[in-house]
């Protein structure tokens, strides 16, 4: 490991806008982030697989009146978005060191009402693929996660994980509201992204690959 990522670590446990599900706090968080940690009632959004926190910070900006907490286990990449959402003075903004299997012991059954997966590892090799983030396990999760009417999007530059993810979804009895398009910025719903690229996106935008995006409910 580098000298950089080490003192970033080290750093990470003095930053107020970061977290580590390791943390005893984190347990006395749990159904209580909105009253606790952000002192306010305001819908609580999570990013998964955050890296940078690029959505997370940028939806911080448009929508000042919800809550957003990244969530990535590379902490090198959160001191990045955590040390943005200081200099900008974001106070809807938090950070969480953690593995996404584990989010359902830092949150309590529908405290989250929003839900974005950006451009997570596809995971290609067989005997990976239930460490899929849009994996059947990973979707049970994400249901109890999130309040009823609760949105999940999904933006991906890969076409196999895209259609791996419609057909799970398709297989299930509990889905609503889906919309998807293989071409996000060519699409109607290129104005709700709010000109926001990950680091990732921005990557493969450039190289001209076309970005797919799907968005969908859970049928309560």
């Amino acid at each position: 490991m580098s000298r950089q990522k080490l003192l970033r670590f080290e750093a990470l446990k003095t930053v107020p806008n970061v977290l580590e599900e390791v943390d005893p706090v984190c347990k006395e968080l749990k159904g209580n982030w909105q009253s606790t940690f952000f002192k306010n009632d305001h819908p609580i959004t999570l990013e998964l697989g955050c890296g940078r926190g690029e959505y997370t910070i940028g939806l911080a900006k448009v929508f000042p009146q919800r809550n957003f907490i990244g969530i990535d286990v590379k902490g090198d990449r959160l001191w990045i978005g955590s040390q943005q959402a200081i200099t900008e003075n974001l106070q809807n903004v938090a950070f969480l060191r953690a593995l996404v299997q584990n989010v359902n012991d830092v949150f309590s059954n529908g405290e989250v009402d929003a839900i974005w997966i950006t451009f997570p590892d596809p995971r290609p090799k067989g005997r990976d693929i239930k460490r899929r983030l849009t994996s059947p396990r990973f979707l049970d999760s994400y249901k109890q996660l999130l309040k009823p009417g609760g949105m999940i999007h999904f933006k991906t530059d890969n076409m196999p994980l895209f259609k791996y993810t419609l057909e799970v979804l398709a297989e299930r009895t509990d889905i609503k509201d889906l919309e998807s398009t293989t071409n996000l910025y060519q699409s109607v719903f290129m104005d709700e992204h709010h000109g926001i690229k990950t680091n990732f996106e921005q990557k493969f935008y450039d190289l001209g690959e076309n970005i797919k995006y799907m968005k969908f409910r859970f049928d309560s």
